[in-house]
Formats: structure tokens, C-alpha cells, sequence
């Protein structure tokens, strides 16, 4: 039995799709094959270790090199990444825009971590936000929201989301701290009004193709947030109920518009959230390993079993 017979069994058993039928005979076949995405994940994590690096680079040798030589390095790589950009982007359209070339999205995305960097050294060594942090932290947030509208990209639009998330006070160091019950608020606020934004743009056709971007910040926004609720000792039960609620709502989402990432949310945060409370009173550690090992398999199984799914129908 050759292997293209036993592609189109499987095809024919809805084992795999036909898509996945295609790529398969085709990398049977020899034929070249697409690292696009692979390719554009990787460039996209090289920029951050550079980015990065120059951080590094910036905070040890800044004694060694002087500011006024720090600040000019920085500056003019914020300047040529922003002159390239705007000198070779195509004309604003309110629907998805395609980039003029292969580089563009990465020099820009480059440019807006650049941005940061010199905004935190300026910090670091004049103190020049201090008592401003939260008008400096919106500004970036609409500095970014512009470049990501202007330019059409989802990563710098995700920057923006975050420094909008640092406006509202919603920062790893913050969390968790004895100011919980308020840094919730303020965590469910943003999921709201993030997820209610992406929902009006989308529905006044502005860049309609970002609503995924808002949503899936938002929904891990609020999961998050009901999730410390549940690790609480009291008032964990309304939290609970919050977030199976919010579980539920996740998959159906998920399976009415196939996407799977809302499905994994849903059993994901939902088992970390039961899980938070079957464990609570455990005290053998045996039984609390022995408790993941076993769900934690059956998790696992059960996603990959849903995800084949998704696959088959897509």
C-alpha cells in the first residue's frame, strides 16, 4: 500500500481534511511547501531579542557611553524606522491593508519597541514622568493605536492594549498585592470597554479584521482577573460562578464561530479555577500530584481531541 492510497483512506475517514490530505500528498510528492508563518513568528521574536539586548545594552553601558550619545543611538533607529514607514506605506484604507514589502511590518514594530526603550531610560535616568506615568503610559497607548490603524498591524496594535492595560494600573507587579478586590475592578473595567471598542470599530467597519486581537486580550483580561477571585478564601464562590460563567460563554463563542483558541480558554481557566477549589483542603501532597496527573492527562487528551475536530471541519 502506498502512501497516497493511505492519504485518501484517512481522507475518506475524515481522519484528516482536505487540506490537510493536499499538504500531505504535496510533501509526499517532494513539492515545496510554505514557512511563511514559521518564518514570520521567528523574525517577529528575533526583533525582541534585539530589542532586548539593546535594553541590556543601554542599562550596562550607559555610565561607559553618556547619555547624549545613548539618547542620539536611540533616536535616530526611532527615526529611520518611522521615515521608512511612513515614506512606503501605501494610502490609509479602512479594511485590511496589505504591506508594501516583506520588511515593512518588522521595521515598524521594531520602531514602537525602540519608542519604549527611550521612554524607560529617559525615566531611568532624568525622571522626567515622575507624578505624569499614567499621561505618559496613555500617550504611548495612542501613539501605538495610531501606528497600528495607520500601518495595519496586529502586534503593534497588541502593544497598544498593553500600554492601555498599564494605564488602568494592570501590571505583573501590581498583582497579586493587598490591593486585589480594586485591581479586579479595574482588570474587568478594561475587558469590557477593550472588547466593547473592538466591537463598535468592527461594526463601523474600521479595521474590522483587529476584533480578534481585542477580544482575545480582553477575554484573557477577565479570565484572568476572576480567576484570583477564586483563589481567594472568601467570596470565592461568586467568583466561581463569574467564571464558569464566563467559560461558558468562551465555548460557545468558540463553536458557533470556530475558534478554537475560546474553546481552550474555556477549558483551560475553567479547570484552573475547579482545580483551585477540589484542592483547597487537600493536604497530601500525593493526592493533590496524583489529582493533575490524572486530570491533567485527560485535560490534554481532550484538547487535542477538540482540536483534530476543528481541524477536520475547517
Amino acid at each position: 500500500m502506498t502512501i497516497f492510497t493511505r492519504l485518501e483512506q484517512w481522507k475518506n475517514g475524515d481522519v484528516i481534511s482536505l487540506e490537510q490530505h493536499t499538504l500531505l500528498a504535496g510533501l509526499a510528492r517532494g513539492e515545496p511547501f510554505s514557512l511563511f508563518l514559521e518564518l514570520n513568528i521567528l523574525l517577529y521574536a528575533g526583533i525582541l531579542a534585539f530589542v532586548a539586548g539593546l535594553g541590556w545594552t543601554v542599562s550596562t553601558w550607559s555610565h561607559q557611553l553618556g547619555d547624549f550619545v545613548v539618547l542620539t543611538i536611540l533616536s535616530a533607529m526611532l527615526a529611520a524606522s518611522f521615515w521608512y514607514c511612513f515614506s512606503r506605506a501605501p494610502a490609509w484604507s479602512p479594511t485590511e491593508t496589505p504591506s508594501p514589502n516583506l520588511v515593512f511590518d518588522y521595521v515598524l514594530y521594531l520602531g514602537s519597541l525602540i519608542w519604549s526603550v527611550e521612554l524607560a531610560y529617559l525615566e531611568k535616568r532624568f525622571h522626567l514622568f515622575s507624578g505624569q506615568r499614567d499621561f505618559f503610559l496613555l500617550a504611548t497607548a495612542g501613539l501605538f493605536f495610531f501606528l497600528a490603524y495607520r500601518f495595519d498591524n496586529r502586534f503593534v496594535l497588541s502593544l497598544a492594549l498593553s500600554s492601555l492595560a498599564g494605564w488602568f494600573g494592570l501590571t505583573i507587579s501590581h498583582w497579586p498585592s493587598s490591593q486585589d478586590p480594586a485591581y479586579r475592578q479595574y482588570a474587568i473595567l478594561y475587558s469590557l470597554l477593550v472588547g466593547g471598542a473592538g466591537a463598535a470599530l468592527r461594526q463601523r467597519g474600521l479595521k474590522a479584521h483587529f476584533f480578534g486581537t481585542y477580544l482575545n486580550i480582553a477575554a484573557n483580561v477577565l479570565f484572568w482577573a476572576l480567576l484570583s477571585g477564586v483563589f481567594h478564601r472568601q467570596g470565592y464562590f461568586v467568583w466561581l460562578l463569574c467564571l464558569l460563567a464566563a467559560c461558558v460563554a468562551s465555548l460557545v463563542w468558540g463553536l458557533a464561530r470556530r475558534h478554537f483558541s475560546f474553546v481552550a480558554y474555556a477549558a483551560v481557566y475553567g479547570y484552573v479555577g475547579v482545580s483551585a477549589i477540589l484542592i483547597r483542603d487537600m493536604e497530601s501532597l500525593s493526592a493533590i500530584l496524583s489529582y493533575f496527573f490524572i486530570t491533567g492527562i485527560a485535560m490534554l487528551i481532550l484538547l487535542i481531541l477538540v482540536a483534530r475536530r476543528f481541524g477536520r471541519e475547517a
